[in-house]
């Protein structure tokens, strides 16, 4: 039985404020065969004038350019995701050059922002001053509210890859799956397969205290059953936590129990079993940030838990050409570049009039990126078709598929 330290707890802060995505070859950003007119001037640079010089790495040859914010120096963890999804970003370009029906309408610039929100806004102002129509990123919440202040001011649209809601704002999209999407999926699924009482357990953090708020309003709006909420920030708390659980799962009072942070998770499972309760006779349900991970899946009194997943073909896809390209495996996180990328490229976006309007970014139908479906909503927020996976032991499986449209 594997073991998860309870010291690690802030592990499943998801430090970067990031989920886990994966998924689907896009066959075209669009649900529909849009056409919206001639192009014309858009914000963030004019047609048919000449921008200025830019600085830094450049793909892609089209008129529009579109700047892409990522971490590259300083905090190791950060440039690793963010240099594979620089990687996964060139080679969209590289399909978008290669496909005989898909026009070449953007170049990438990719701006280095550190990992503060400080080198954010200055990669942006630097993408502002640099003609770009659109920002693509950056990667942690804080940065994309910076980075968003200053688009905003230059009238340009940023897609950004944070998973915190708080960084959403009309005009500030987030290309993520949310806690409130994830949340809402997983408990209606529960709610499909019969279970009836619920409780949640969170870590005392900034993203706990998210994943809480997810979990109380899908309760609520699925007209759920919630017993109890606890919270915790050491080891001592969460064992006092189990005491409190332990008679109520006994005696049938609650059949549910949300354990959505990925660190503490499978101590709390081995916490239950050792206090009599038996894996599966209570519904575990995890949280998007278990995928692929591997103490969920080698813990066994996980096994029979669930937990909401983007598709992951989009990534198996992508990893053969993403290794034969840079010798390496890409972070999970390189399918959302990867869809930014050719979301960006599309041509009624990035030729309508304005540019990257906001109508045609949250149309309802929304889009099909390598995650499968998703769509932008006014206010900034996302959602995605979300999969529901079962924990097996040394792995997952899929127990109910993604939806096929929102």
């Amino acid at each position: 039985m594997a073991k998860s330290s309870l010291s690690d707890m802030t592990r499943g802060l998801r430090g970067f404020g990031l989920g886990l995505a994966t998924a689907a070859l896009l066959a075209g950003c669009s649900m529909g065969d849009y056409s919206f007119g001639p192009a014309g001037p858009g914000a963030g640079g004019t047609q048919g004038q000449a921008l200025p010089k830019v600085a830094g790495k450049t793909y892609g040859k089209g008129e529009v350019r579109v700047a892409l914010l990522l971490p590259l120096s300083g905090d190791p963890g950060l440039v690793t995701v963010g240099t594979s999804m620089a990687n996964a970003s060139e080679l969209a370009m590289q399909f978008v050059e290669t496909s005989p029906n898909i026009g070449e309408n953007i170049t990438v610039v990719l701006k280095d922002t550190g990992a503060t929100a400080a080198g954010a806004a200055q990669a942006a102002s630097e993408a502002v001053s640099e003609g770009a129509s659109l920002i693509l990123g950056p990667l942690r919440a804080d940065q994309v509210t910076a980075a968003g202040q200053v688009a905003k001011a230059a009238g340009i649209p940023v897609i950004g890859f944070s998973n915190n809601t708080g960084a959403a704002s009309p005009g500030v999209y987030l290309l993520n799956v949310l806690p409130e999407t994830e949340v809402r999926r997983s408990m209606s699924y529960a709610k499909k397969i019969g279970k009836k009482a619920f409780a949640g357990v969170f870590p005392t953090t900034a993203f706990g205290s998210i994943q809480q708020g997810a979990f109380q309003q899908a309760t609520a709006d699925l007209g759920l059953n919630t017993r109890a909420v606890y919270n915790f920030s050491s080891e001592a708390e969460v064992r006092n936590v189990v005491a409190q659980l332990v008679p109520q799962l006994q005696a049938g009072q609650i059949d549910t129990l949300f354990i959505p942070d990925r660190a503490t998770a499978p101590s709390i499972a081995n916490l239950l079993l050792e206090a009599g309760i038996a894996t599966g006779s209570v519904q575990l349900i995890g949280s998007a940030d278990w995928n692929n991970d591997a103490s969920i899946a080698n813990t066994t009194s996980l096994a029979g838990a669930i937990f909401p997943a983007v598709d992951a073909t989009g990534l198996q896809a992508l990893t053969g050409e993403y290794q034969a390209k840079y010798g390496a495996v890409p972070h999970p996180f390189a399918t959302l570049a990867y869809t930014a990328t050719i979301l960006a490229n599309a041509s009624s976006l990035s030729k309508g009039t304005p540019r990257y309007d906001r109508t045609l970014l949250t149309l309802p139908a929304g889009f099909n990126g390598r995650d499968g479906v998703f769509r932008f909503n006014a206010d900034g927020t996302s959602e995605f078709a979300l999969s529901i996976r079962q924990v097996t032991i040394g792995g997952s499986s899929v127990a109910e598929a993604a939806p096929k449209k929102l």
